[in-house]
């Protein structure tokens, strides 16, 4: 008897100690930019690695669905492909009485994608902007083959959406612009469809063309690399964000800490994008 209880206690105590661990565990919630996805699972991949006692959920959504997120707490970080918008500053304010923080860690190329069976190789800006706001339809007026343009390109939410929107079409984009909900379906779309463009993140360019850009008529066509985009020869380039409601605590402080630290540039350059010397403010 003494024995069969000695046994359920062990088995309790077992027990119990298995649901604290479960429960211990620290969480850090991720979410927003689907370019930032591929850079921020890689982060936490290797922070978990070093640090089993922690959890990191990323998921991505778009800037705008990150930022949403962070507005009502359901994350700790957001990542986006734009600024944070003032409208969304003051909503933080108002609901917590706190600015956010804002970090610059990365710089992006955002690349023009075309199917490699198109003769086309480099594009104007201006002529990039009339393709997706549907002045120009037919990929003979840019010297290209007798063939109807088809578009790909990002949801509303996306900051990257709204980046290639305010900088390069400069205007609505064309009702045929099928939307796709990120960079890797835009990027499998053009893969298969011969006479498609699509825009995204430059890491993401995998089995596709990348458009040569050109800022003007007169200007040589430029494709994104480390070293034009550092030079800001290439035209499109942005930087890529994290932002938190406060001064990080904890164990995201400590997170964001090892993302910041020099070492982890590396892995940023072999993601695809473009490490810079981080802005914290």
């Amino acid at each position: 008897m003494n024995t069969t209880k000695l046994r359920i206690a062990t088995l309790l105590v077992v027990v119990m100690t298995i649901g604290y661990s479960f429960t211990s565990l620290n969480k850090i919630t991720i979410k927003g930019s689907d370019t930032m996805v591929i850079l921020s699972q890689q982060w936490a991949e290797a922070y978990m690695k070093k640090h089993p006692g922690t959890t990191i959920q990323v998921t991505g959504g778009g800037s705008g669905v990150g930022l949403a997120a962070l507005l009502n707490g359901s994350t700790d970080i957001a990542n986006s492909s734009r600024p944070i918008k003032p409208a969304e500053v003051e909503k933080l304010k108002a609901k917590y009485n706190k600015s956010g923080v804002e970090i610059a860690c990365a710089k992006d190329g955002l690349s023009v994608f075309l199917n490699k069976g198109n003769a086309v190789s480099e594009l104007t800006v201006q002529q990039i902007g009339e393709i997706f706001s549907g002045k120009i339809t037919n990929w003979k007026e840019v010297g290209g083959a007798d063939a109807k343009i088809q578009l790909y390109g990002r949801e509303s939410s996306s900051g990257t959406f709204e980046f290639f929107k305010e900088h390069v079409v400069k205007t609505d984009f064309s009702p045929r612009c099928q939307t796709l909900p990120g960079t890797a379906a835009i990027v499998n779309a053009v893969k298969k469809d011969k006479y498609s463009i699509g825009y995204g993140g430059a890491a993401y360019a995998e089995g596709v063309k990348d458009c040569k850009v050109k800022k003007d008529a007169k200007s040589k066509g430029v494709l994104p690399t480390e070293a034009t985009i550092k030079n800001k020869t290439y035209p499109i380039s942005r930087y890529l964000y994290m932002y938190l409601k406060s001064k990080p605590t904890g164990e995201t402080k400590a997170f964001i800490d090892w993302v910041l630290s020099k070492k982890k540039k590396k892995m940023i350059a072999a993601v695809g994008y473009f490490p810079i010397k981080f802005i914290y403010i």
